[in-house]
Formats: C-alpha cells, sequence, structure tokens
C-alpha cells in the first residue's frame, strides 16, 4: 500500500508518500499560513520527486484537526477534491495524535499542544505501548496554566511537543520544573511522515472516510461563529 498524507492544520504545510515499509518522500514548509499557495505545488513536486501519480496511490490521509480554522479546510478540502478525481480513498487522522507520533519511541508521557489562540492550547495526553502511541485524556481546549495541574500529580516525566512551545515553555517551565521535558527541534512540529504512518494504520484496518459527509474535527467555535451567534442573541 502506498499513501499520500497531507497536513494543513497548524502553520507548517505538509506532504509526506509512504508505503508499508518506507518513508518515500517527505517535504513540509514552516512559513506561516499560506497553505492556498503551497500545498497543492508541495503535493505535485514531492509525487513528480518519487515517480509516483494519483493513479499510483492507494488512499489519501489527512490531518482533521483540532487546528487553524482556515489551515484545516483548506488541508480538507483538497483532500477531498484529489480522492474524490482520482477515486482514492480517504483516512482522517486527528492532529493531536499525528504529533504525538513523532515521540512513539519514547518513556513516559506525551503532551502535543498547540497554540489555540485566547490563551489556550488544543492537547491531549498520551503513553505509548511497544512503540504505539495510546490516548489516555479527551481532546481539550485549555489554559496552560490549568493543564499544568492536571500534570503535576502523574508520576513520570511529560515530554511537550507542538507550536505551542514556542509561546508557553517558559510557563511550563515555571509550573513544572523537571518533570517537563522538551524532545529535539526536529520532532517538535507536524511530520507528515508521522500522519502517513497513522493513515496507513487506519487503512489497513479499513478505517475509511466519506468524502461527502467527513468535516473538520474542532473542539470549539471558530471567532465568525461566536459573534454571530452573539449577534443573533441580542436581536431576539
Amino acid at each position: 500500500m502506498i499513501i499520500l498524507s497531507i497536513d494543513s492544520a497548524t502553520p507548517v504545510a505538509g506532504v509526506a508518500v509512504i508505503d508499508q515499509n518506507t518513508i518515500l518522500a517527505e517535504s513540509f514548509l514552516n512559513t506561516g499560513n499560506t497553505h492556498s499557495e503551497q500545498l497543492l505545488p508541495l503535493i505535485d513536486r514531492t509525487l513528480r520527486e518519487v515517480k509516483l501519480s494519483l493513479n499510483d496511490l492507494d488512499a489519501i490521509a489527512v490531518s482533521i484537526g483540532p487546528g487553524s480554522f482556515t489551515g484545516l479546510r483548506i488541508g480538507l478540502a483538497t483532500a477531498k477534491g484529489l480522492a474524490q478525481v482520482s477515486g482514492l480513498k480517504l483516512v482522517a487522522v486527528p492532529t493531536l495524535d499525528a504529533l504525538a507520533q513523532n515521540l512513539a519511541d519514547l518513556d513516559g508521557y506525551i503532551c502535543p499542544i498547540l497554540n489555540a489562540r485566547k490563551g489556550e492550547v488544543y492537547t491531549a495526553l498520551y503513553e505509548t505501548e511497544e512503540g504505539e502511541i495510546k490516548r489516555i485524556s479527551e481532546y481539550q481546549a485549555v489554559k496552560p496554566q490549568v493543564l499544568c495541574e492536571k500534570i503535576r500529580g502523574l508520576d513520570n516525566k511529560v515530554t511537550f511537543l507542538g507550536d505551542g512551545v514556542f509561546e508557553y515553555r517558559d510557563l511550563i517551565s515555571s509550573l513544572l520544573g523537571r518533570q517537563a521535558h522538551w524532545p529535539s527541534v526536529n520532532n517538535l512540529l507536524p511530520r507528515p511522515s508521522s500522519l502517513a504512518l497513522l493513515g496507513l494504520k487506519k487503512l489497513q484496518r479499513g478505517k475509511t472516510e466519506d468524502i461527502y459527509t467527513l468535516l473538520p474535527f474542532y473542539l470549539r467555535k471558530s471567532e465568525a461563529e461566536i459573534k454571530w451567534e452573539a449577534k443573533t442573541c441580542r436581536n431576539l
């Protein structure tokens, strides 16, 4: 099986191509939220570099969220469009799961944190069993101070990764001290190869999606929805 992964849930735009044994190609750009301009050329270039076309693939894996509202819509629309014209199967992978997969061989707890703005992070807690990640908490949008209060009672080190580290590393360090750990920079941000690996596992278990009904996974409402609801309530 050969799978193409597409990740635009964060400021990182990423694409990878893997088969059952090998990462054939991986490309990502951490240049800000210009996914509408970068994503399709990145997919085209990555496939051409490994001399493959959509017809050579078995499925497309897409990062489904949580993350940037705009980035998720762009990534999902791209994946759906490619799947529709090619007849490829579509696999959805939660963004936090794919990020935790970066550290699947690590001892202790894994805590991906994505900057959710408004003083919050998107997060979940994971541990590993024989190289497989296992989520042990709910997905949530929470203030980092509240997250640290929950983590303080754990009996092992916690490794944080994701773009929320840039914003909250000092705060987390001050609250958790030596309990908090940080990965090397090459594992800090989303890797499309990690997304592809989880997508391949789901594909092998037959867990595919309907391109017409699949929606992004949002942990909270967008600013536009909040303003619209507030305006509607005032007019009632």
